[in-house]
């Protein structure tokens, strides 16, 4: 049975990682510019910004269907949920300022959130079809940036 209230908390759980990868690709941009080859590492901060703005712009579709539906969409990071811990969890594993690091954690992140989008796709009868499209849409957009890291991360082991 549909109710707004439980599509709304599966929207906010989406919104949420979506918001902890925005805050993840943040401290990889920080832990880059803090680094000594800072200016060899210029595509990595452009990748982690084109990626900080998918997901904002993944994360205001989903507040505005959240808002449609009469709730508030979610604001700060996911610090628990019914989805996953994702990229806050990821942001405690940067070990060091190296390219290969930063990738490895940022892969992670990006397995947590293709786990999220499709938890979230489980909950079929909690999404009317017009918003399961939207979701699968982001989920499939989001596995297109992890496997660009992915493969940057393996280019450099």
């Amino acid at each position: 049975m549909q109710t707004a209230t439980a599509t709304s908390d599966i929207l906010n759980d989406l919104v949420l990682i979506n918001n902890d990868r925005i805050a993840g690709y943040q401290k990889a941009i920080d832990e880059l510019k803090s680094s000594d080859d800072a200016s060899e590492n210029l595509d990595l901060t452009l990748l982690f910004e084109r990626m900080i703005d998918e997901s904002r712009e993944n994360r205001n579709a989903l507040g505005q269907e959240v808002q449609v539906l009469g709730g508030e969409m979610e604001k700060g990071t996911m610090t628990s949920g019914k989805i996953f811990r994702a990229w806050m969890d990821v942001k405690a594993l940067f070990t060091g300022k190296d390219r290969h690091a930063i990738l490895a954690s940022c892969e992670t992140g990006e397995d947590a959130a293709q786990k999220a989008y499709a938890s979230a796709l489980e909950e079929e009868e909690d999404l009317p079809a017009f918003l399961k499209q939207m979701v699968s849409k982001q989920k499939e957009a989001l596995k297109k940036s992890h496997d660009e890291i992915k493969a940057l991360r393996d280019a450099t082991e």
